[in-house]
């Protein structure tokens, strides 16, 4: 079985309220690599439900992702964009993972501990299991490259160590590629607009401290002036942000969004005060966001045309990860 040089697979949860941090940590670098890799791009809904999910919300969510992936400059065409559940081999891959995968491997997962909390025992098994699924995710299809971003690095790292034990196990040495992960140059970590020590969440209840990619210019603009900050102006450098962390969110933002560094921002607005640069970096989050936003409300009031992108994708998906499932049966003994 031929192994793709350049396939990319990644995957968005559709949970409600994508966010910036969503779009300037994920979406947005996918859109460059359809120019140089067979890009495979998912709306991950069985990983949505570890925790429980409102079932129409679920199916709203999920078109909600596709329109952001579309409107961001994902062509579907080129690209395969589907939604998990329309692909079985990502279920039957993850159970035969879940027979080579350590739970030495997963009880080390952080993510679990922290979404899990004190109630560790109430948690689904799902939540626990996932980091299995995401390696049978990215496997299904062999990919051979990830984007990732830093709270994904650990789940890399064990869909590498389960496909290399898997190879050693079944004397297949190659059959699974061990992915890469993707770095799409300097990480964008979007931090909440009302508390710079924690990163920009869906699940925060104060609605002020994220911007959301169906947000209103009104809606930009006020959550970017109520944004938590000091009274201090803006600094020279760089490591003079070291220990203001709502001044450099504000500024990692303004220069994520403009596509330049954070030293550059300072150069720009030396000195300033929040006065000036908050205005400033609203209207540069308007002009981003807004084109993005409309296209979304657009792609939103059509879901017909939107289940017909998840379907046409699912059928190329399944053209991809069905051989490569028989394959894994065959090499585990099925018949």
């Amino acid at each position: 079985m031929e192994q793709p040089q350049n396939r990319v697979f990644s995957g968005v949860q559709p949970t409600g309220n994508l966010h910036l941090g969503n779009y300037l940590g994920a979406i947005r670098n996918f859109v460059p690599l359809q120019k140089t890799h067979e890009c495979i791009y998912c709306v991950v809904d069985m990983h949505a439900i570890t925790v429980w999910q409102d079932p129409k919300e679920l199916a709203s969510n999920t078109r909600e992702v596709v329109a952001a992936y579309i409107a961001s400059g994902i062509d579907p065409s080129t690209n395969i964009i589907f939604n998990q559940s329309k692909v079985s081999a990502h279920a039957e891959l993850a159970w035969i993972l879940n027979c080579v995968a350590r739970i030495g491997w997963l009880n080390r997962m952080t993510q679990f501990k922290d979404k899990a909390g004190k109630d560790r025992e109430k948690a689904s098994v799902g939540l626990y299991a996932y980091p299995v699924l995401m390696a049978a995710d990215i496997l299904a299809y062999r990919a051979t490259h990830v984007p990732v971003g830093d709270d994904q690095k650990q789940h890399l790292e064990l869909a590498r160590d389960t496909a290399q034990k898997f190879n050693n196990d079944f004397c297949v040495q190659d059959f699974f590629p061990l992915p890469e992960p993707l770095i799409m140059g300097p990480a964008t970590r979007v931090m909440s607009l009302r508390d710079g020590t924690k990163k920009m969440s869906k699940s925060d209840p104060s609605d002020l401290s994220r911007i959301t990619m169906r947000d209103s210019a009104d809606d930009i603009a006020k959550k970017i002036r109520k944004a938590q900050t000091d009274p201090e102006p803006l600094p020279e450098t760089v490591e003079d942000l070291k220990d203001r962390p709502g001044a450099d969110n504000l500024v990692g933002i303004y220069a994520a969004l403009a596509g330049t560094s954070k030293a550059d921002v300072l150069a720009l607005f030396p000195g300033a005060q929040f006065s000036v640069f908050k205005p400033a970096l609203a209207d540069l989050a308007v002009e981003k966001l807004s084109p993005i936003t409309d296209e979304m409300t657009r792609l939103m009031a059509d879901p017909a045309y939107i289940d017909k992108v998840l379907a046409e994708g699912a059928g190329r998906a399944h053209a991809i990860a069905d051989p490569i499932l028989a394959r894994v049966k065959e090499i585990v003994g099925f018949i």
